[in-house]
């Protein structure tokens, strides 16, 4: 039965409403154009912040306004190294006496290094 009701009617939602009778908010034309010299206008609202780009309709590439500003430049932050991180840590002083202590270790033997933990197992 539901098969039935269905059939001779669209599933897509459509409206019978009319733009007649409306009106529309007060419009002005921008004028775009792309590296590759493509122009293009593009409707908007006289309230409406004019964005200084905009995708071309015809390549996809940044279209720029015609007689306006270019877009800002974003302030970027420069990449943090680890050595950048580490000085937020720690001074060069405490780097130093940090070094020191573990060359100290070294040297003293204390820390054999040259035997690694599995090769110990295998001579015991």
């Amino acid at each position: 039965m539901s098969e039935r009701a269905l059939r001779g009617t669209r599933l897509v939602v459509t409206s019978y409403e009319t733009d007649r009778g409306i009106d529309l908010a007060p419009r002005q034309a921008v004028e775009y154009a792309c590296e590759k010299g493509h122009r293009f206008e593009m409707p908007f609202s006289v309230e409406a912040e004019i964005p200084p780009e905009w995708e071309c309709k015809v390549c996809g590439a940044q279209a720029l306004l015609v007689d306006g500003d270019g877009p800002e430049e974003k302030k970027g932050k420069p990449a943090r190294t680890h050595w950048d991180m580490l000085m937020e840590r720690r001074t060069r002083e405490e780097l130093e006496e940090v070094l020191e202590e573990r060359l100290a270790v070294l040297r003293s033997g204390a820390m054999n290094i040259a035997i690694h933990p599995r090769d110990s197992r295998k001579s015991a």
